[in-house]
């Protein structure tokens, strides 16, 4: 790719159906940064979330996207821009680009390892944002057909509560729970026996990223998978001393390109990979999509959380997501 290539970016906001709260607050909407590129002929898109736990916004990644004078060129971005939310609405710009540019679906290309070209529909989890118990237990009871992801980060007690409650409504569905490093060590401790109990396959994130030392000395009876400790394969190392999985969200490791090496590696060190997301539209969840069949969770239902998705939009059918049409990306 060239300095043919032409780059503009849009601000959007799209709602999401109610309130979607974590341990970490409350969102309305999905506020996302679109990039577009083209030349002339053919044009890629890509979208990034900007995540203000990461010092990220708006304004910061737009910045950051604009001000870029390297070539646009995938292993110039790698070189040229730190991981994050710009790179990678950048790098999945230009996957999109090269695959319209070669009237090819992206995951035929020669550069898609093979881990990443086997597209098809897969289960992904629905979340269930976190409330007092029974609106929980009624929001997983509606969703009991999709494996489930429970926002947890109360107290000990509350939180058994609602891991009960939830259990009782969904019946056997998969469930994972994520708490956004809403705990202590000493709510870990109290908190896991049960989720092992109850059939919890992951406790995503417990601690803050700065306490998860601890992890090291701590056999959990539910594996333990790593978020906001885990960015890129630079700290898989670290990692595997610490947690049983990883979460990959393609706005951490900035990008398709670099979320490709991560679950290489990941496989290599004999770590399990879920695939995330932020909240944002079907144009994010898109690439993540390559990585899905690969992976042993599936959390790809941001579109699901809004109001209104963007047109066309990923298919969401029997809890199963497809492969992306390429009006949309790919």
């Amino acid at each position: 790719m060239t300095d043919s290539l032409s780059l503009k970016t849009a601000t959007e906001s799209w709602p999401i159906e109610g309130d979607f709260r974590i341990a970490r607050g409350a969102k309305r909407s999905a506020d996302v940064v679109v990039v577009t590129i083209t030349d002339g002929n053919a044009t890629g898109r890509g979208e990034c979330v900007p995540y203000a736990r990461y010092g990220e916004s708006i304004e910061s990644v737009r910045t950051a996207i604009e001000g870029y004078r390297g070539l646009l060129d995938r292993d110039a971005l790698i070189e040229g821009m730190p991981a994050g939310a710009a790179r990678n609405a950048m790098d999945c710009a230009l996957w999109d680009y090269e695959a319209k540019a070669k009237d090819r679906r992206v995951w035929t290309l020669e550069t898609i390892p093979p881990i990443c070209r086997d597209p098809r529909a897969i289960p992904t989890v629905m979340t269930i944002g976190l409330d007092d118990p029974d609106a929980m237990a009624e929001n997983a009871r509606r969703h009991a057909a999709m494996p489930l992801k429970i926002k947890l980060g109360g107290t000990a007690d509350e939180d058994i509560v609602r891991l009960r409650a939830i259990r009782s409504a969904a019946g056997s569905t998969p469930i994972v729970v994520d708490v956004n490093e809403g705990w202590d060590f000493a709510t870990l401790k109290s908190v896991a026996p049960v989720a092992a109990e109850l059939g919890v396959e992951l406790i995503e994130q417990p601690l803050p990223a700065a306490d998860d030392a601890t992890l090291a000395e701590f056999s959990s009876p539910v594996p333990i998978g790593a978020d906001e400790s885990f960015h890129t394969a630079d700290d898989l190392d670290a990692i595997a001393a610490r947690y049983q999985a990883i979460n990959i969200k393609l706005d951490k490791t900035g990008g398709l390109t670099a979320a490709m090496d991560v679950l290489r590696r990941a496989r290599e060190l004999d770590i399990a990979v879920m695939v995330g997301c932020m909240v944002a539209t079907s144009l994010s969840m898109a690439p993540a999509t390559l990585l899905a069949t690969s992976a042993d969770f599936v959390d790809l239902d941001g579109p699901l959380l809004l109001a209104k998705d963007r047109e066309p939009g990923i298919r969401y059918v029997d809890g199963l997501i497809h492969p992306p049409e390429s009006a949309l990306w790919g």
